[in-house]
């Protein structure tokens, strides 16, 4: 495999928290961006990590997957910031009110 650019990736298996507390560190100025499945997202957005939140939403349908608003502790309450439509897929970005 070969990388190039000036991306970084470091493995975490210490928690979410630990993780993003790692980004932002490296991150200095610049932003952190959570990405991954269902199952990583669900875990900050039940820590209260999340600021916003961006899916793409593509017209796929599957079988099986995992719920992304299950598991969370609680209602998340969302404000739309904005849509995007593409020609193959739905761009949208919330704001994170609590």
């Amino acid at each position: 495999m070969v990388v190039t650019g000036e991306t970084t990736f470091t493995f975490v298996t210490s928690g979410v928290e630990q993780a993003l507390e790692q980004a932002i560190v490296a991150a200095g100025d610049k932003l952190v961006h959570i990405m991954g499945g269902a199952t990583i997202i669900q875990q900050a957005l039940a820590a209260g990590l999340v600021d916003e939140l961006f899916l793409h939403v593509a017209p796929v349908v599957m079988n099986s997957g995992t719920r992304l608003f299950e598991h969370l502790g609680g209602p998340i309450q969302l404000e739309r910031a904005e849509v995007i439509e593409s020609r193959h897929a739905t761009h949208l970005r919330y704001r994170i009110l609590n």
